[in-house]
């Protein structure tokens, strides 16, 4: 018998039935057995504040956009201003003619051609003179009509850099505006502007295809995504591309399913700082903090050439339309959510 009265029998009967069950129960269960190259699992990313991550997205491709259109326009005001010089200078060749043939008119009249065919002395003399005064006749409208050509020419010049002056202002107004929203949003959450984190010795990027204007259209998810079994955008596939081209070669996760912002586009890559092909397992420290600042660095410094909407690195984010680094935290308090240990990118 047992302390509690038990016959020992039963006791190991139902001791036996545990195991028995137990061993049943382990046969069931699937084995995990891991792959020999397993997926390494996307980051958790988000800003303490979705709405500050809204209004960096929003703000930061307005800004862009209205840079962009500042650029084209300056662009096409000097061409304007060069269309003028010469202009001016064919204006200015032209009317000493046009005053002196305007003179001849005056002081001969109408009737000077007609007195000089009719005084000519003979049949040739007069075809001679015929030919004279239709090849001057000529020459003359020729200047004048060149004039007046190059006076209306210089018109529509003048007319068409008052439109781009007005549209440079108008897009300046844009881009102020948007920085300033931006900013309220980074002190509405806490933020603070940030230094330090970039080099300036960093390579030079190609330059992204842009639209005839120099824009950066919209553009769809439609590349095989190299690093995921998603697609990206033919930009984001071209900036990934040149910071691989340029030296950063580690882990990248750019396509994911699901979620806001712009992975799901396929308009932003995950850059790993470590040597593994996964995320790593913390901060990035030494080496791989190093390898970070400097992506980041790289990409910045390529901003305008990349198309890019913005950075995310350690705990901070790079804004187009601030052109500073400000502090951003994640809500997880992680290294995926507050980007310690991996350079977030990304694209118009």
């Amino acid at each position: 018998m047992t302390r509690k009265g038990r016959p020992r029998a039963v006791v190991r009967r139902a001791g036996m039935v545990g195991i028995v069950t137990l061993l049943v129960g382990l046969a069931l269960t699937p084995a995990a057995v891991a792959a020999p190259k397993p997926t390494p699992a996307p980051p958790v990313e988000g800003g303490k504040n979705e709405l500050l991550d809204d209004v960096i997205e929003r703000t930061s491709r307005a800004f862009v956009d209205a840079k962009n259109a500042v650029a084209d326009s300056r662009k096409k005001q000097d061409a304007l201003n060069k269309d003028l010089a010469r202009l001016a200078v064919r204006t200015a060749a032209l009317s000493p003619q046009a005053a002196e043939i305007a003179r001849h008119s005056y002081i001969n009249g109408r009737i000077g051609p007609a007195l000089m065919l009719l005084n000519s002395r003979s049949p040739s003399l007069f075809l001679d003179r015929a030919e004279t005064l239709d090849m001057l006749s000529a020459y003359d409208n020729g200047r004048l009509a060149e004039l007046a050509d190059a006076t209306r020419q210089t018109q529509t010049a003048k007319s068409q850099l008052d439109l781009e002056v007005k549209r440079e202002a108008a897009q300046a107004a844009v881009m102020a505006k948007q920085k300033s929203e931006v900013e309220k949003a980074f002190t509405l959450a806490g933020g603070e502007t940030v230094n330090g984190n970039v080099y300036v010795n960093q390579p030079v990027a190609r330059q992204s295809p842009r639209a005839s204007d120099g824009s950066f259209p919209p553009q769809s998810c439609s590349v095989k995504d190299p690093t995921t079994n998603g697609c990206i955008t033919p930009r984001m596939y071209f900036a990934l591309k040149e910071t691989q081209r340029v030296g950063y070669k580690r882990f990248v996760s750019c396509h994911r399913d699901g979620g806001p912002f712009e992975h799901p586009k396929g308009r932003a890559c995950d850059f790993s700082v470590f040597k593994t092909q996964d995320f790593g397992s913390g901060d990035a420290q030494g080496d791989a903090r190093f390898y970070g600042n400097n992506l980041a660095s790289f990409l910045v410094k390529n901003a305008d050439k990349l198309g890019i909407l913005y950075v995310i690195w350690y705990r901070q984010v790079w804004l187009p339309s601030t052109g500073t680094w400000k502090s951003y935290s994640g809500q997880h308090g992680d290294p995926s959510s507050d980007h310690t240990n991996h350079v977030h990118l990304s694209i118009l």
